[in-house]
């Protein structure tokens, strides 16, 4: 994650639930907020509804590798923070990645290509 700091400390991803925009999809929910910087910082949460250690931090690395991948498609610039729901658990790598996309594309988070108006 080249462009990207951690989001670590608790009153960090309080702002964001309370002040960030926010979409949802029966995988993952999706918040953001715009930074100062130049940078964007991702905050991953899996909660134990998800399931034991091992599924929770299958789900945390699938969505990691996700965004890591997507990274140079999305605006500097953004707080964002993803919260897998129960269902990541048993969804495809696929299904998680169509779901982030989709979320981003929803919040605006996907830099416009050249062509498009």
């Amino acid at each position: 994650m080249k462009f990207t700091v951690t989001i670590k400390r608790n009153h960090e991803f309080q702002r964001l639930y309370h002040k960030g925009k926010s979409a949802v999809t029966p995988y993952l929910a999706l918040y953001c907020r715009k930074n100062r910087r130049m940078e964007n910082r991702l905050g991953l949460t899996v909660g134990k509804k998800v399931g034991g250690a091992v599924t929770r931090n299958r789900v945390r690395r699938r969505v990691r590798e996700i965004y890591r991948l997507h990274e140079g498609e999305l605006r500097p610039g953004y707080d964002i923070v993803v919260v897998a729901r129960v269902k990541a658990a048993f969804a495809t790598y696929r299904q998680l990645e169509r779901s982030f996309l989709s979320l981003a594309d929803k919040l605006g988070l996907k830099a416009r290509e050249a062509g498009e108006p």
